[in-house]
Parts: structure tokens; C-alpha cells; sequence
């Protein structure tokens, strides 16, 4: 569809000026700024979120923009967010009371403080709570909307993921990690044979020391004839490791030390831990399922009922599969007859994934709820699988994943703004 364009620029300007934005002493009745779609942008709103933006830039004290260049870029900012919001609704996005609450948390807990705490804060500070949860909530919409459409778009394929893992980027990418506390005891290359004698023998008491169960950092810190220099090199991968390092770091184990010798003198090499080449071993579940979602037409009870029905349907010999192609609401499952696949631990929703560690291989589960809605589950087989390869490539598609995200939003949001209806007043 095409977008109307009647006035820009200056003439926008003046008249949300006009609206508010000047704060002149006549208030004047709100107006209509945008039409989009099925939405209307008042001038309320554009004047509410310009002298938000504007508040924002005089508090990190950047140089401010011109005012009409603010408030042609917030009025299309608000235009893309009515016409993502638009298209949740149209899918049923709902971001719950408890999701909210839990996003706020977060947001509390970044800033140091209980939600009651940020309430407050931002109550002292003349901010509406009621606001900032409306606001969180409608971000958190327009999020799921974005990724629900621009996920769909990425497409990522087996060779993209052999041919960055063979680049020196992805091989450093998915290299092992290691925190290593190093200790070196200087000894100068032309020092007399003896004092250096003496010095390995300091060294590997100080490293029988540890060995015996002595911390590190106690032993090589103890007084003595010498002194320790040195300190903790922090998580590195092996490239970025110094080459006496990165020699001896792959045959270390966590919490095993090593003495090496350098031009420098002797070192002590402690592996205080490593993380990213443990083998993963995990026990996943071939499980299938159906689930009933409450809805306008149907209640939570009805919904709970329902899935009860079909449980003792399939245990009295009905073809759990059918069934699930008859009643699951599940769109990517109920075709394949609810069958999940191979899950693996950590997968599914906790209610779900709880229910489905209980239940014995060839048992269908008591109905159990989550967000989803109401659901049975049946638990077809069980096994140990070594996902130590397949976790290096999700790492790396996830890395190309990324990549791509922004480039591939940025398309979208073009795309739906070239689609809509905008009528700007």
C-alpha cells in the first residue's frame, strides 16, 4: 500500500509546535498527527515522547539536535511502532502480568534496587510507575513481533557454518577458555649455575607446597628468600595467551599447577579454570504432546477438561498421534502427530520439561499447564548423546545468526513501513 505524505518538514513542525510543543500559555485541544493504518498518532503523544527524548540528551550532555529534526524522526519512530504493534495484536502477542513484572525486576536489579525500591526512584524523580510498565510492556511486544518476523527471514545454512568455522575468526570463536594464575620467580640468564640451583629448589618447594593442598595464591604470597611476581591473567583464549602460556594451558587440568623455565626465570603456571572444551554428554527424551489453549471460546476448566478426556482416550487404545493432529493446538507439532523430537535438558518450559522428567517411557503425564496452556505428554524413549560437536556449530550459527539480525530487521522495518498506510496531518 502507499504512504501519504501531505505535510513534512517545517510545516510538521509548526503545528505540533503550535500543539503544545512551545508550551505557549493557551493550551490548544489535542489533534490528530498520523493516521497508520488502523491507529491514529495524537499530538499528545508525539509532544510526550519529544520532551522525553530532549530530557534524555540534555542529561548526557550532548549537543541537542534541531528541534524540527527530533520531531520528524520521533513522529516515524512512533509510526514504525504503530504498525508493529498493529501486527501483534493481529497475532495475539500478550505479554502477561507476571512477564512484566519479571522484565521490571530485571530492570530494578540492573540499577541495584528491589521493584519496590525503583518504584519509588522513579516516583521521587516525578516518573509515572503505571507509565514505565506500559512502556516496558510495549517494547517487550514489539520485540517478539521483530523476532517472530525477522527470524523467519534469516536462513543459515550447513556449508555458511563449515566455512566460517574454517576461517581463523570462527577457530578463535569456538576455541576453549582458560583463567590462569601465573607466579614467576626471576633468575637472570647469566646468573651464576648455583643461584639458580637455589632458586629451583625455592620454587619447587613453593609448587609441593600447592600440590599438597596449599592455595595458590597463599603459597606463592608466603615470606621467603624470594619473591613472587606475577598475578591472574583473567579468562584468555589460547591465541590470545602468551606462547609460554598457550604451550603448556591445553594439558592443564583446573587446579593443576606447572613449573616452566624462561629466559625470565621460573615460572609457576596455575590453571584456576577453563571452560569451553568439556565434553557434552547429555540425556534427552523423545517426546510428543497436545495441548489445548484457554481462549475466549473455551476456559481455563474446559481447557484442563478437554486434555483429561484425551489422556483416558489414549489410554484406553486411541492413536495418541491422531488425536494430536485432531485437537494440539501446537501448529508446529500437531501434524507430526505432537511428536517433539529429541529434546534436550533445558529446552522446553519448566512445567513441561519437569512433567516430562517424572514420567515413565510409554506413559502419558497428568495434565500439566505453562504458559502455552494445558497440555499431556507422552515420553516415547530415552538416551545419552554427545552433543560436543553440534553445540561448536550452534555456537557458530548463532554467531552468523547475529550477524545478520540487524541487517535483516532494518530490511523488514523498511519493508513494513513502505506497506502501510501513513497519513501524515
Amino acid at each position: 500500500m502507499n504512504i501519504k505524505t501531505r505535510l513534512l518538514g517545517a510545516i510538521l513542525a509548526t503545528a505540533i509546535l503550535a500543539s503544545g510543543l512551545a508550551r505557549a500559555e493557551t493550551e490548544m485541544l489535542d489533534q490528530v498527527v498520523a493516521v497508520v493504518d488502523d491507529d491514529i498518532i495524537m499530538a499528545s503523544e508525539l509532544r510526550e515522547r519529544v520532551d522525553s527524548i530532549t530530557q534524555s540528551i540534555e542529561a548526557r550532555g550532548v549537543e541537542m539536535p534541531p528541534e524540527d529534526v527530533i520531531i520528524r524522526e520521533t513522529l516515524d519512530r512512533l509510526i514504525l511502532e504503530s504498525i508493529q504493534l498493529q501486527k501483534g495484536q493481529r497475532v495475539g502477542v500478550r505479554i502477561t502480568d507476571a512477564q512484566l513484572n519479571a522484565a521490571l525486576q530485571r530492570v530494578a536489579a540492573q540499577n541495584g534496587m528491589t521493584l519496590d525500591q525503583f518504584r519509588l526512584a522513579l516516583e521521587e524523580q516525578g516518573q509515572s510507575y503505571q507509565g514505565m510498565r506500559e512502556q516496558i510492556r510495549t517494547e517487550m511486544i514489539i520485540q517478539r513481533v521483530q523476532q517472530g518476523n525477522v527470524n523467519q527471514r534469516i536462513e543459515i545454512s550447513d556449508q555458511e557454518v563449515d566455512n566460517f568455522l574454517a576461517t581463523a575468526e570462527g577457530q578463535k570463536m569456538t576455541q576453549p577458555e582458560y583463567q590462569i594464575l601465573h607466579a614467576l620467580l626471576a633468575v637472570s640468564p647469566s646468573a651464576p649455575a648455583a643461584e639458580a640451583e637455589r632458586a629451583e629448589a625455592y620454587v619447587d618447594k613453593v609448587l609441593a607446597e600447592i600440590q599438597a593442598g596449599s592455595t595458590f595464591e597463599a603459597a606463592v604470597s608466603a615470606p621467603g628468600p624470594y619473591t613472587f611476581s606475577g598475578g591472574n591473567l583473567g579468562w584468555r583464549k589460547l591465541d590470545d595467551l602468551p606462547s609460554l602460556f598457550s604451550d603448556v594451558a591445553p594439558a592443564l587440568a583446573k587446579g593443576e599447577t606447572q613449573k616452566v623455565r624462561s629466559d625470565s626465570g621460573f615460572h609457576l603456571i596455575y590453571m584456576a579454570d577453563r571452560r569451553g572444551d568439556e565434553s557434552m554428554v547429555v540425556n534427552q527424551t523423545r517426546v510428543r504432546h497436545i495441548l489445548v489453549k484457554p481462549s475466549e471460546i473455551m476456559t481455563d476448566q474446559q481447557a484442563r477438561e478437554l486434555v483429561t478426556d484425551l489422556k483416558a482416550r489414549a489410554e484406553g487404545g486411541e492413536d495418541f498421534a491422531e488425536l494430536a493432529r485432531e485437537y494440539s493446538e501446537d501448529i508446529g507439532s500437531a501434524q507430526e502427530g505432537g511428536d517433539l523430537g529429541w529434546t534436550s535438558p533445558g529446552q522446553m518450559v519448566p512445567e513441561f520439561e519437569q512433567t516430562m522428567q517424572i514420567t515413565a517411557i510409554g506413559e502419558i503425564s497428568d495434565p500439566v499447564k505453562s504458559q502455552f496452556g494445558w497440555h499431556i505428554l507422552e515420553v516415547m524413549d530415552r538416551r545419552e548423546e554427545d552433543m560436543t560437536d553440534r553445540a561448536t556449530r550452534n555456537k557458530a550459527m548463532n554467531y552468523l545468526h547475529n550477524r545478520k539480525y540487524q541487517e535483516e530487521l532494518d530490511a523488514w522495518l523498511r519493508q513494513i513501513r513502505d506497506e502501510a498506510f501513513v497519513d501524515i496531518k
